[in-house]
């Protein structure tokens, strides 16, 4: 085992982890770590000289209410 991880044991990862959490909010951090690999992908791809493809947006495009027709009024 080397030096730097017998330094780093269990309490010092939880308050890493505690801070964290507290300076990016629980709801951020799945979101950072997703954009994270995605970055790591990316990079890994492009320095083996592979044409990465751009990540795929989950959430479908949105798309305006259509309006109802409009009728000209009775008499």
């Amino acid at each position: 085992m080397t030096p730097l991880f017998a330094i780093i044991d269990t309490p010092i990862i939880i308050i890493i982890v505690g801070l964290g959490v507290l300076l990016f909010g629980a709801d951020k951090i799945p979101k950072l770590a997703r954009s994270m690999g995605e970055a790591k992908k990316q990079f890994e791809a492009g320095s083996r000289g592979e044409n990465p493809q751009p990540p795929q947006d989950q959430t479908p495009p949105a798309t305006p209410p259509s309006a109802p027709p409009s009728q000209p009024p009775q008499q």
